[in-house]
């Protein structure tokens, strides 16, 4: 390092001191930079370098969403670009996906394992939410190449290196499906390793162009289909592929739906919790989410589903639409993923069932009144009760039964069975 690299990364950290000690001084550094620290603050990423990027779960998980992600088709060309010189110069490359996890680190021995002491490394997580000021990070966060030289990074783990970047697109649709970076020492705070990256995406985006139509699209199987009534998590089935979610990608996939053409991370947010949702935190389930389902059905900026979407509370919800109280009762097997609290979640739950019992109280048969009362969600209707013995025949043992299930669910409601129980108590106390 010459005199005036290392004095240029001294004044850096000095900038970056100054910054965190007293954010609302001027940072004394470039804007775009100035700006992204900014940013890092507001999400409490820490600058002192003591918590690293989180990694996946399990190797399986990566392999597995390597494996369908659209840059593993340029890969290859990406090793020919920027592979040979990496290993020669004592640098890495790497790929990452939308969301800045790294799918791909590659490159000269020694520069790995000192990247992979700072968690740089395949399956880690280096969105600038999620790792502060860096290349990769930032590069998707403006949407175009960036470089970042040592004490620019915002976490100090990172000072001692300088990192290039530029985000690849779905040359179909334009919409960002990752980005390539290179990183390393002094050779890569240069502009010959920004033009290396910029010109490793542009030929990515002009190999996928030539060999895919739409290397984004999701896979054949026309409409997704997203069962979620009755059941705690919600099943997506395309393609002849059935995906049994978690209970919180259950809660997502299902504000997906009800959203249709895409939601904004900090509305997504308020569907699906009272309580303040970090952006990092949404920004991680949508990751895992994301290598779950495959790259080509979950769609980012904003976060929307890639494919038209048919769900059963969508189907419940048309037929009573049109007055077939018989037919939505028949497809309906239950509330809506019961056991959650997401607000968008529950709001679509009593919407729904609110909706249904009242075409089902309203009607004049007794048949769906009775499928319903005989329901575990309808069993303690009391008004339900009551409409089906008034649409039973006069003196029918049926009729007789329902008023008496009726009176005895009334009864209930006017005395808690608490004080039932303590009233049974002082009567055997005093007898």
């Amino acid at each position: 390092m010459d005199a005036s690299t290392a004095a240029s990364a001294t004044a850096l950290r000095a900038a970056h001191e100054r910054f965190v000690t007293a954010p609302e001084a001027p940072p004394g550094v470039r804007s775009l930079v100035a700006d992204s620290w900014r940013r890092c603050a507001a999400s409490a990423v820490r600058a002192d370098g003591g918590r690293l990027p989180s990694l996946r779960t399990t190797s399986e998980e990566l392999a597995a969403y390597r494996r369908t992600h659209p840059l593993a088709r340029v890969l290859p060309l990406f090793r020919e670009l920027l592979g040979t010189g990496a290993a020669d110069d004592g640098h890495v490359f790497a790929a990452g996906d939308v969301d800045g996890t790294l799918l791909w680190v590659e490159g000269d021995s020694a520069a790995m394992a000192r990247a992979e002491a700072m968690h740089f490394a395949e399956g880690a997580m280096w969105s600038e939410a999620q790792a502060g000021t860096n290349a990769p990070g930032t590069a998707l966060e403006l949407a175009h190449p960036v470089q970042i030289v040592t004490g620019e990074h915002y976490s100090c783990a990172v000072h001692a290196w300088s990192c290039a970047a530029a985000p690849v697109r779905d040359p179909a649709t334009g919409r960002i499906l990752g980005v390539v970076d290179l990183s390393g020492g002094t050779t890569i705070a240069t502009p010959p390793a920004l033009a290396a990256v910029r010109a490793a995406a542009l030929a990515a985006e002009a190999e996928l162009a030539r060999t895919l139509p739409a290397p984004d699209a999701p896979p054949p199987g026309g409409v997704l289909r997203l069962a979620a009534l009755g059941r705690d998590s919600a099943q997506l089935t395309y393609g002849g592929l059935v995906h049994r979610l978690s209970p919180r990608h259950s809660d997502i996939v299902v504000a997906l739906a009800l959203e249709g053409h895409g939601v904004h991370g900090d509305r997504l947010a308020v569907d699906l919790s009272e309580r303040e949702v970090p952006a990092s935190t949404l920004r991680a389930e949508m990751t895992r989410l994301r290598a779950a389902l495959g790259p080509g059905l979950l769609g980012s900026r904003p976060y929307a589903l890639l494919r038209p979407v048919r769900t059963d509370f969508g189907d419940v919800a048309s037929l009573l639409a049109e007055g077939r109280v018989n037919q939505a009762l028949a497809r309906y097997p239950g509330p809506l993923l019961p056991r959650s609290d997401a607000p968008v979640v529950v709001e679509q739950r009593q919407s729904l069932e609110q909706q249904l019992r009242g075409a089902v109280l309203a009607g004049p048969d007794a048949g769906p009144l009775r499928r319903w009362v005989d329901a575990a969600w309808g069993s303690e209707d009391a008004d339900a009760w009551l409409a089906l013995a008034h649409r039973l025949p006069g003196g029918s043992a049926q009729r007789a039964a329902a008023a008496a299930r009726a009176h005895a669910l009334d009864a209930a409601m006017v005395i808690p069975p608490q004080v039932g129980r303590h009233a049974a108590v002082l009567q055997r106390s005093r007898s």
